[in-house]
């Protein structure tokens, strides 16, 4: 900090030290200082500080513009880079990233140069299509290991493989490990290669819960829970300490069908019974890749060159000549279909996937806010002529939920039609926002309905006065001024409250699908009560109009709309990878994309556990979220 002098005494640390003849400082006597020469030292050292700060800032501004040009070029380097596709090559998949429905339409890391694109399922379909009728694309090589999906992702994928080996080229699969989602879809391929010291894992279908109550009531947390609907068991892990008999029952009943289609489609591509696969998953037969291949698991117990050997030998290549190896995600950049801007008609697809949640969210979320305005976006553009809504939610707030399944009640009234898509889930929430669609087509295996809301609210007096010593008292204004807080016990009153209120969102929520679904109230009832549908029983029930993927939800927009030809606009508008950088660089949204990276890595694979319970204790008030997560 500078300060100006306030006597000729405080000139001595501006002083240069001078030296006499015996080496000792030289005083001066303070007198011997006039006013003028006061002023003159003073300005002087005042210029020097100020061009040396001036000039440190310049130079240091300087070297973080240079430094950011250079990694901002890297980065439009790294993203805008076009693979080149040799001639007869193979295309590498490995699906060793996550699988959004939507490209890039979750937390992506903008400092990360080699993962700036995360493809979307779509996108992915997409490829395997144009790489069909790529000449320089001879074949796919499956290179896989752990895949992380849900059965409707695997199943659509799956099927895009099946497609293009309708083409005539030839699909080779090789792994170390297979788990269990990816030997599904390695199953698909003309040959398996397993590494001698390699193994497939084949265990079946599981739904596990951890139940806290016991550790709660250890600890001395109560949590008081309000729910609408038997079969809503997203409560039970807080009031009970096992399944209860209609959770076990309603899982059972989509946990089943999923496996036996699982089975029926390995069990078809690999020429066996159905039975005699499920006879080896029971036993535990296979232990060892000799297991698998003996009983006809795989086709070669072998390693990764020699599965090269043979894909050069298909392609016709010698044994000493290179295989070009196309990586999948980078292929995807090629292979982006060419938008004709001729054809004015637009139906407009809107990905909803995530946790639906007031406000704005982030990306891989289903803010109220942001998609009331795609809605409307979408509706407002004269050139779109229906909209397809892209599920893919277990739910969240049903007053999020409500907002937009305004938006899409407006649109229908507009004159454009729309239908809904679903994908791995559309339940609770995610069927809210679903049921007033024109048509709704789910995969056999989404997983759906769930119609039902709850509310848990702990209290923790117990814990805070017993366990800490922690007490508390109150003044009040009016017998309820304390809200309903987690420090006291609710009042009668205060609990009758809760429970109406939860019994009023489980009301508008099965108006909304009686109207939506042309069924009456005491219909809705019957199929609501909080239970999960798989898509196919779904159908049987009402709730969904008939199976299948997002391009049938496509084709049956443009029917309704009356299309001969369309080009499709999407939303979210996902910002590219730059605009990411931009916003972290300028402090816009920074600190919770930067939390969610250092938890993703610290969690690793558990991460998608950490975030489904954050976003479930994030949520406010009543909530409509299916009860369970399956994982494959």
């Amino acid at each position: 900090i500078f300060k100006s002098p306030k006597s000729p005494n405080d000139l001595n640390h501006f002083r240069k030290p001078q030296m006499n003849g015996k080496s000792h400082f030289r005083k001066r006597s303070p007198d011997t200082f006039n006013h003028s020469s006061t002023q003159s030292i003073c300005m002087a050292q005042f210029i020097k500080f100020i061009i040396a700060s001036c000039l440190g800032t310049v130079l240091a501004g300087l070297l973080l513009g240079f430094i950011g040009i250079a990694f901002i070029g890297g980065l439009i380097s790294e993203t805008e880079t076009t693979p080149r596709v040799h001639a007869n090559s193979v295309l590498e998949i490995t699906l060793d990233k996550p699988i959004p429905e939507q490209t890039n339409n979750l937390d992506v890391n903008p400092f990360d140069l080699k993962n700036q694109k995360i493809w979307g399922l779509n996108a992915m379909v997409k490829t395997l299509e144009h790489a069909a009728e790529d000449d320089k694309i001879k074949g796919i090589y499956l290179n896989l290991d752990l895949v992380s999906a849900g059965l409707p992702t695997l199943t659509t994928l799956r099927d895009a493989l099946l497609k293009f080996k309708e083409s005539g080229k030839f699909i080779i699969a090789n792994s170390k490990y297979y788990s269990q989602s990816a030997y599904y879809l390695a199953s698909a391929a003309d040959k398996i290669y397993l590494s001698p010291a390699g193994s497939i894992d084949l265990h079946g279908f599981a739904a596990t819960i951890p139940f806290y109550k016991e550790m709660l009531d250890k600890i001395g947390v109560k949590m008081q829970v309000f729910y609408a609907g038997q079969y809503k068991s997203a409560t039970e892990p807080f009031r009970r300490k096992n399944i209860s008999d209609q959770n076990r029952y309603q899982t059972r009943e989509f946990l089943f069908p999923a496996f036996e289609d699982f089975l029926r489609h390995i069990a078809t591509s690999r020429n066996k019974p159905v039975a005699e696969i499920r006879a080896l998953i029971d036993n535990l037969d296979i232990k060892t890749a000799d297991d698998a291949l003996q009983h006809g698991l795989v086709d070669e117990v072998g390693y990764a060159d020699q599965a090269e050997a043979e894909m050069k030998s298909k392609i016709g290549l010698e044994s000493d000549e290179k295989l070009h190896k196309t990586n999948f995600y980078d292929y995807v950049a090629t292979a982006k279909p060419k938008t004709d801007y001729s054809v004015k008609d637009k139906i407009a697809v809107i990905y909803a996937e995530g946790a639906i949640i007031p406000g704005k969210g982030s990306p891989g979320q289903i803010g109220d806010d942001k998609y009331t305005k795609y809605i409307r976006k979408a509706r407002e553009d004269k050139k779109v002529k229906a909209l397809v809504l892209r599920v893919n939610s277990p739910g969240g707030s049903p007053i999020a939920s409500e907002n937009i399944w305004r938006e899409i009640e407006l649109t229908k009234k507009a004159g454009k039609p729309v239908v809904v898509s679903m994908g791995d889930y559309a339940a609770s929430g995610g069927y809210y926002i679903s049921c007033n669609a024109d048509y709704i087509i789910a995969e056999e295996n989404t997983l759906t309905g769930s119609i039902g809301v709850f509310m848990v609210l702990p209290n923790v007096q117990k814990l805070m006065k017993d366990k800490i010593g922690i007490s508390y008292d109150t003044v009040k204004t009016t017998r309820h001024s304390n809200g309903l807080g987690i420090y006291f016990d609710l009042a009668p009153e205060e609990v009758n409250f809760l429970n109406q209120t939860t019994q009023k969102y489980y009301a508008m929520f099965k108006k909304r699908v009686a109207d939506g679904r042309q069924l009456t109230l005491e219909q809705v009832e019957e199929i609501a009560q909080g239970r999960v549908w798989s898509g196919e029983d779904a159908v049987g029930v009402g709730l969904v109009d008939q199976t299948g993927n997002l391009s049938d939800a496509l084709a049956k927009a443009a029917e309704l709309a009356g299309l001969d030809e369309y080009r499709t606009t999407e939303y979210p508008e996902v910002k590219e990878p730059i605009q990411i950088l931009l916003e972290e660089l300028t402090g816009q949204e920074t600190a919770a994309g930067i939390k969610a990276k250092i938890l993703e890595n610290e969690f690793g694979e558990y991460y998608s556990d950490y975030k489904y319970i954050k976003e479930t204790l994030d949520q406010k008030g009543v909530q409509a979220v299916c009860p369970v997560r399956v994982i494959y």
